[in-house]
This record gives structure tokens, sequence and C-alpha cells, in this order.
């Protein structure tokens, strides 16, 4: 069983994702189901203020803090891969892990994992290099910081080898490539919107460590860790319904840290 303990799980979910005036998802209702928050760090999403708002509404809850560096593009939500020079990305997560840190000690808080976004996450389970620069970045701000990460990638292989603890996470509402990937976000058959489906996914991977592809194969995947995104239609009500399953199911949801 993929647990962080006894008959628990981690639930995370994507947060502090507003910027400016432009308002997206319903970070407070969230914190009511899950037990960890991906905060935006800036550079993908969020503001200065969404995210300092975001910690506060995140300590109040109870809920855990990480987090969440992506590529440099707030034009494209960081869901595009970014060819940028592993250096200069590891100066890049550096800085979005020293800004929430102080955003979320401002508000009680205290980052406490790292897990990349979007177009990133999807690169580093292949990219040796950006994957080695994140790894870098995080280690040197504080080897104690794990970092969350698609099974059998790169970026984990990297950190345990780096000393870090490589936690491996799977997602709720998308759809996995018969190698264990994630369908691209350019197919409409990318991301699930049924309960019904979600919740059979979410119980599969929590109580059988396995997913079913597209393809209709059942893969094994341990995770300690299971992502229901915050943005999509309808994400309040799914995250309290996978919440539910799990409960009905005798499954917990706690932290992974």
């Amino acid at each position: 069983m993929a647990t962080t303990g006894l008959n628990t799980i981690d639930l995370n979910s994507d947060v502090g994702e507003s910027y400016g005036r432009w308002s997206l998802g319903d970070d407070a209702a969230m914190f009511r189901s899950v037990s960890s928050a991906n905060v935006a760090c800036g550079f993908h999403a969020g503001d200065p203020s969404v995210i300092r708002q975001t910690c506060r509404d995140a300590v109040v809850a109870g809920v855990t803090i990480g987090a969440h560096v992506g590529y440099r593009d707030l034009a494209g939500f960081g869901r595009r891969f970014v060819d940028i020079d592993p250096g200069e990305l590891a100066d890049d997560v550096v800085y979005q892990i020293g800004a929430l840190q102080a955003l979320a000690a401002a508000e009680g808080g205290k980052v406490t994992y790292v897990k990349p976004h979007g177009g990133l996450y999807n690169a580093i389970v292949s990219h040796t290099a950006q994957a080695k620069a994140v790894v870098d970045a995080v280690k040197s701000v504080d080897p104690g910081l794990p970092i969350l990460g698609l099974p059998g990638s790169e970026v984990l292989r990297l950190a345990e080898a780096a000393g870090l603890r490589a936690v491996t996470e799977a997602f709720a509402d998308r759809a996995y490539n018969p190698d264990g990937t994630l369908v691209s976000r350019t197919r409409r058959d990318a991301v699930l919107h049924d309960p019904a489906e979600v919740t059979e996914h979410v119980l599969r991977m929590a109580t059988d460590s396995a997913v079913r592809a597209i393809d209709g194969s059942i893969l094994k995947i341990r995770a300690e860790s299971i992502c229901v995104h915050g943005d999509s239609p309808g994400a309040v009500a799914m995250s309290a319904a996978v919440r539910a399953a799990l409960n009905d199911a005798g499954i917990g949801t706690a932290p992974f840290v």
C-alpha cells in the first residue's frame, strides 16, 4: 500500500496561482481537503500579496507549505519547456524558494518541501541537466528539503544520489501514458473531470499502488503523495470527493513531512 504512514496518504494541491487582478482557484476551500500546499513562487504564477495570503490561509488551516518552483514564464503559466542554462535555472529555483520562505515566515509558516511545476516538472523526468540544476539548487538552500516528483524520474534519482529525500507523487486528475508519464496537456483527454473516474483513480493508487493508463493497461506506481489540481473546474468539489472516498476506504490524509 502506498502510504506515508499507517493507513494515511498525503493529498497536495497547486495553489497561490492568482496574479494581480487575475484570480484562479479557491485556495482556502481547497485547504479543507488537502494536507499539503504547493505554493506558486512568482515565476509561473503568484505575486507577493497572493503568496503571502496563501501562506496565511495554509497556516490557519494547518496545511503544510511547499515551494512550487517553475520556469520564469508568466505568459505561458510555466507549462512550456524553456531551454535555459542549468546555472541560470538553479539560480531561479534558489530565488523562488527564498522568496516563499520569507513570505511564509512572515505568516508563521515554514517551507518544508519543493515541487517543480508544469513544464519544468515534465522536463526533469528525463532532462538530466535541468534535473541536476533543480537538485543542486534545493540542496544549496536546505538539504533537508524533500523534492516531490514523478516515480522513476531523473530528478528523484539525482535527489537520492545527492542525499535528499525523493518523494514520489501521483495525480488524481491526470491521465497516464503506458510508460508512466503524464499525458500531454495538448491532448483533450489529459485531464480527468468525472468525479467517479477520479475517485476510482485515487483509490487504485492508494490501495493497489497502481494506475490505469489511457490504453487500459495497469501500471504499478508507488506514491507517497497524490496531487489534486486546484485550477481545474470543480476542483473544490473534486478534492472533497477524493478525501471522502479515501476516508470511506479507511485511509486518512496527512502530510508526508
